[in-house]
């Protein structure tokens, strides 16, 4: 806890008294910057996704230039800062997702993500979902015979 002293100067106080205030710790430790609390609120980042977000750039970055476009260029075709193009291409997780798409739109590549995790081509989901089908199917009993309101 935190005691802070106050002095009466407001009118009717005498200047001679002293207020004293308690204030929780967690209340004053609550001015952290943003960098912190996010570093300390997400997970890891496992090696995998770090790995694949930085190739991803660097293919970014490849075909960038291969197609003779400057970053400034790319910046402004997708509405993005030149930073954001920069982060993008330095494998940077904060990036969001809607830049990779304008980059890959740009491109002519955005089939590429459209398809990226396409059901049709999924062979795990698939094979789940093969394994939970029965095993055989029994035709459905007649109910129609029976009296009532329905």
């Amino acid at each position: 806890m935190v005691l802070v002293e106050l002095f009466g100067t407001e009118q009717g106080f005498d200047l001679s008294c002293n207020f004293f205030i308690i204030i929780p710790m967690e209340t004053t430790n609550k001015v952290k910057s943003s960098k912190q609390s996010i570093k300390k609120s997400s997970p890891p980042v496992p090696l995998p996704v770090e790995r694949a977000i930085r190739k991803i750039g660097n293919d970014v970055s490849l075909a960038r230039r291969r197609r003779h476009i400057s970053q400034e260029s790319l910046a402004e075709r997708t509405g993005a800062s030149i930073s954001t193009i920069r982060r993008l291409e330095n494998g940077d997780m904060r990036v969001p997702i809607h830049f990779l798409a304008r980059v890959l739109h740009v491109f002519g590549e955005i089939d590429a993500l459209a398809n990226l995790l396409d059901t049709a081509q999924d062979e795990i989901g698939l094979t789940l979902m093969d394994e939970q089908l029965p095993q055989r199917i029994r035709k459905p009993t007649s109910k129609l015979k029976t009296k009532g309101a329905l």
